[in-house]
């Protein structure tokens, strides 16, 4: 079985695609608004910096009352959450490995890597790393929602990103191939091969 690309529209009939500058921010479900606001302000150091409250979802129209809070960080960007009242978290996703769903967040250096681990384990936070991944290092942990979060120190320079980015499409054509190889195994009725973890 193949999966087919939607047909492409006629450029010439559309818009140019508007310049994204920078995430505005990405939004969970939270499960307690000041649990939530002590891990983000107190700990990691993020100011809480705006706040949507409202009993009806505008988009929607349906009932139910959130409060809607950002905390901001250096660039102008946030990380926002909403608190339902319920005291619910949001459930992981039944079909995903815990650690590829993650927002990750950039600090200057190794240095601060390993300032924000000790911060972090001082709270009783559980670390995870530091993790070289050649262009950069991180750590991992979780919020107090489940969310799986990076901090990630850069060490390729804009130089080493320009020439990683030439090989990147051809890359990515090849994973494509393999899951082609693996869609076409599937529908013969073979087991995909099992993930190795090294």
């Amino acid at each position: 079985m193949s999966v087919s690309s939607p047909a492409p529209l006629l450029s010439s009939s559309l818009p140019d695609a508007a310049p994204i500058h920078q995430l505005h921010h990405y939004a969970y479900r939270a499960k307690d608004a000041e649990e939530t606001r002590h891990f983000y302000e107190d700990i990691l150091g993020l100011p809480l910096y705006h706040i949507i409250q409202s009993d009806v979802v505008p988009s929607t129209g349906e009932f139910c009352p959130y409060t809607h809070f950002f905390f901001r960080l250096r660039d102008g960007s946030f990380i926002a959450f909403f608190d339902l009242g319920d005291d619910q978290a949001a459930l992981p996703s039944p079909n995903t490995p815990l650690w590829v769903n993650h927002i990750s967040f950039r600090v200057d250096n190794k240095a601060d890597l390993q300032a924000m681990k000790e911060r972090l384990q001082a709270h009783g936070v559980e670390v995870l790393g530091i993790t070289d991944h050649h262009i950069f290092e991180s750590i991992y942990f979780f919020d107090p929602n489940g969310v799986r979060l990076e901090l990630t120190a850069q060490r390729a320079d804009e130089f080493q990103m320009l020439q990683e980015s030439k090989t990147v499409h051809a890359r990515l054509n090849e994973w494509t191939a393999r899951k082609q190889q693996w869609r076409q195994e599937r529908a013969e009725g073979k087991d995909r091969p099992e993930f190795k973890s090294n």
